[in-house]
């Protein structure tokens, strides 16, 4: 008679249980993909933050010229506010409010008047309704000399150039015989009026400087911000074959502009 509770032959009560190794690769998976997708994600929102920032926020430039010299370097790179003369939308000609107008001794940047595809640095020494002269190198605005500590000189001869005629039409002559005697020096000029939207801006390296005694006022619109820190600074002169890597200038690495 068949024992209906005996165990079938060949079979062990104490069978172990199925192997758990595919349930855990399984979970580790799940949890390198949920790692991976917030990474991902976390990864997406910084690049959308640093385009923000970069594009309404901050800006980087380069000096390319030793016109600022003794306050900006040739081989520095700088940030610039974009936000306070107002970021351009992307894309579009059109311009976010900016949070305040540039002030008496901001440096700025700025699209270059004659060439608006290069980027200018320079001082703001003028702003609009000033009056604004130079005499014997020597800034008045608004009949009161300017304290210019920022200033640097290098070639006390005088020059007269073709280019300064632009000045007469905003000259503040008494006749117009005074007008057409006017001759403007780079270092004896004005009194010049700046007009409404405009800005006259001159470099800190006063007797090598193409600035607004040249060329003119910039005009509002083109400014595109107020200058911040130095974030790299290199000496390109050095003939070295990697003188951005090999000749840095740490000691102006974080240097606030003034």
């Amino acid at each position: 008679m068949h024992n209906l509770g005996a165990p079938v032959s060949g079979a062990s009560a104490n069978s172990a249980p199925p192997q758990a190794a595919p349930i855990t690769l399984e979970r580790h998976r799940s949890r390198l993909s949920r790692w991976f997708d917030s990474w991902m994600r976390s990864l997406g929102m910084a690049l959308v933050l640093f385009l923000i920032i970069k594009t309404f926020f901050f800006e980087a430039f380069q000096i390319a010229s030793g016109s600022m010299m003794g306050t900006l370097l040739t081989g520095e790179f700088l940030f610039a506010n974009t936000a306070v003369s107002g970021a351009q939308i992307p894309g579009t000609h059109a311009r976010l409010p900016g949070l305040r107008s540039p002030e008496r001794g901001d440096v700025i940047v700025f699209a270059y008047p004659k060439d608006p595809t290069q980027d200018y640095v320079k001082r703001v020494i003028g702003t609009p309704g000033d009056t604004v002269e130079m005499r014997s190198g020597e800034v008045l605005v608004n009949g009161t000399a300017l304290s210019e500590p920022y200033v640097r000189r290098s070639d006390p001869h005088d020059v007269i150039n073709a280019e300064f005629n632009w000045q007469r039409s905003y000259y503040l002559a008494t006749t117009p015989e005074d007008r057409l005697r006017y001759q403007p020096s780079r270092d004896s000029w004005g009194p010049l009026l700046v007009p409404p939207h405009s800005y006259l801006v001159l470099g800190d390296n006063r007797d090598d400087s193409s600035d607004s005694r040249y060329w003119g006022f910039v005009d509002a619109a083109a400014v595109k911000g107020r200058t911040l820190l130095v974030y790299f600074s290199y000496d390109r002169e050095k003939d070295d074959p990697l003188p951005w890597l090999t000749d840095i200038r740490w000691s102006r690495l974080g240097s606030l502009i003034h």
